[in-house]
């Protein structure tokens, strides 16, 4: 057991990837570590380096340039208690001004003052920007394409500029304003969202954000011992959940959790699981030896600097048993090299308990499969349990880096949906060889779905679902009575032969109570098509007549 675990531990050991700053601290070193982190991530797209970056409460002059795998977040309960004067910025030099590769990266519960030049995020998937407050301007994009991305639980007191960013996903936050669109943006629960309607600007608003748990945060109270908050869910909400203040929820002793390192075996992990421990898991790849197995209600995982487990022996990296309550937060799962039919299960098969007063919440929880080595996994994520909440996912099969291959990074789907009542926000699901996402339960709701299909079937033939070409990207189970989505884009680019066609984007049963709104097929370059976007309604796009994109308002 790491020395945190005693109760009353003030200053626990995070490991050695965790920096924690104090505004006593000379701004030049501070300044000095700051710059080091990011010349070490800057451009180190799959390798190994973790970090997490802790500001304590108070004011700092620096500036945050956030490269890959690294987490900069204030450690204190309101994003005011940590004020940086400079910038927290994502920008993409590294790679021409080109953005589309800027990923797993955050910055969270802080206030930044970025002064007339605005604060620059210019980033893509599994990059969210949570809990700030920016007292300036928002720059999404560096010149280039960008392709993102969330903004949660946030407050700018400028302007939002998305720029190149081609969708984006704005939850519970307010602003000056909002300028710019491309193909899908959506704004749920945003106090002021911008005027227009689907699809001329591209906008999809939802008024009132249905029902939300913010995500766990570590922070230190005012004698310095650390916490982790975990907020309490909201019904029907609009704008920031800290206008008022520090919002509900409970705070939970850093001695209640087991802090793990990387080489912590699975078996040590479950031991204090058991033992009524949370879990916290320090910055760092942990090859895994098991499952780690969450069986208690109300159990809390909280990942600092994006710790990536892979599997090494082809069993589920996480599961989580049917119970209230739990909460599981940034991480990336990373397949490994021996096939695993489920990286991560929320519910077992057949889970039937009912959650909606306590639900099991997933934050900013990312999967890759091939990119930083070869990796196999049939399906990514598997949510049986009923009212699971996911709040930001990621579910990627690799379309470049080492080991990625129509025969080498297999994978078939990105996420299946058992359970009922479930609800995800921000839901990217990306270049999987099947379905990317099959939801069989009832009354699912998505708002945000971003996808684009497998850049390499290596022809046709190699790709057709029986007699339909390809697969849906986005399936809704046939016996299914109730479903809703909100702002939907698939896009294609079948590089490898561009004559291949995927029959439809989306495929829904034709019941009243399944309705989709907002969604547009894209055909990348006029590389390869899409024939329809829902069922056989709408479409095409891509070769014959060569039309590169295609908005539908509403199926039925």
């Amino acid at each position: 057991m790491h020395p945190s675990s005693d109760l009353d531990s003030s200053v626990p050991d995070l490991g050695p990837d965790v920096t924690v700053l104090d505004p006593s601290m000379p701004a030049a070193a501070i300044q000095r570590r700051l710059d080091e982190v990011f010349a070490r991530q800057e451009s180190d797209e799959f390798g190994p380096g973790r970090h997490a970056l802790l500001f304590r409460p108070g004011r700092y002059a620096v500036r945050v340039r956030v490269g890959f795998y690294t987490q900069v977040a204030g450690l204190g309960l309101v994003p005011g208690d940590v004020r940086i004067d400079g910038q927290v910025s994502a920008d993409a030099r590294w790679f021409g001004g080109n953005a589309t590769h800027n990923f797993w990266r955050a910055v969270e519960n802080l206030s930044v003052a970025p002064g007339d030049g605005g604060n620059r995020w210019a980033v893509s998937q599994a990059a969210p920007m949570r809990r700030v407050h920016v007292h300036g301007d928002l720059l999404l994009d560096d010149g280039g394409w960008s392709s993102g991305g969330l903004l949660a639980d946030a407050r700018i007191d400028g302007q939002v500029r998305s720029g190149s960013q081609q969708q984006w996903l704005s939850r519970n936050t307010s602003w000056g304003g909002w300028t710019g669109a491309a193909w899908n943006m959506v704004f749920v629960g945003v106090a002021d969202p911008p005027p227009g309607a689907f699809p001329d600007p591209p906008y999809t608003v939802v008024a009132r954000t249905p029902v939300v748990r913010e995500k766990p945060f570590l922070h230190v109270d005012g004698e310095g011992r650390y916490h982790v908050f975990v907020p309490a869910p909201r019904r029907d909400s609009v704008g920031v959940s800290w206008a008022d203040g520090v919002p509900g929820g409970i705070s939970i002793p850093i001695g209640r959790f087991h802090i793990a390192r990387p080489g912590d075996s699975t078996e040590t992990i479950n031991a204090a699981l058991d033992a009524g421990r949370h879990l916290l898991l320090t910055p760092g790849v942990y090859h895994l030896d098991g499952t780690i197995r969450v069986t208690r209600p109300g159990t809390v995982v909280l990942g600092l600097g994006l710790p990536t487990l892979v599997p090494g022996t082809g069993e589920t990296a996480v599961a989580v048993a049917d119970v209230d309550g739990v909460k599981i937060a940034h991480l990336l799962v990373d397949a490994g090299p021996v096939n695993t039919p489920v990286l991560m299960e929320v519910g077992p098969p057949g889970s039937s308990a009912g959650h909606a007063a306590d639900p099991t919440s997933l934050h900013d929880v990312f999967f890759r499969i091939g990119g930083a080595h070869p990796g196999r996994a049939s399906v990514s994520l598997v949510i049986n349990s009923h009212h699971v909440l996911a709040d930001h996912v990621w579910a990627w099969r690799g379309d470049h880096g080492e080991g990625v291959g129509w025969a080498v990074n297999t994978a078939d789907t990105g996420l299946v949906v058992n359970g009922d009542d479930v609800t995800v926000y921000g839901l990217f699901a990306e270049h999987y060889q099947k379905h990317e996402v099959v939801w069989n339960g009832e009354r699912g709701r998505t708002y945000m779905f971003q996808n684009e299909r497998p850049y390499d079937p290596p022809d046709q033939a190699s790709w057709m679902d029986g007699p339909v070409r390809g697969y849906p990207a986005y399936q809704v189970g046939h016996s299914v009575a109730r479903h809703e989505a909100w702002g939907l884009g698939s896009y294609c680019f079948f590089q490898a032969d561009p004559s291949v066609v995927a029959d439809r984007s989306f495929e829904v049963p034709d019941r009243p109570g399944v309705r989709l709104h907002h969604m547009v097929i894209v055909s990348l370059g006029g590389v390869g098509g899409i024939h329809r976007v829902v069922n056989d309604t709408g479409g095409p796009v891509g070769g014959p007549p060569g039309n590169a994109i295609h908005h539908l308002v509403d199926y039925p």
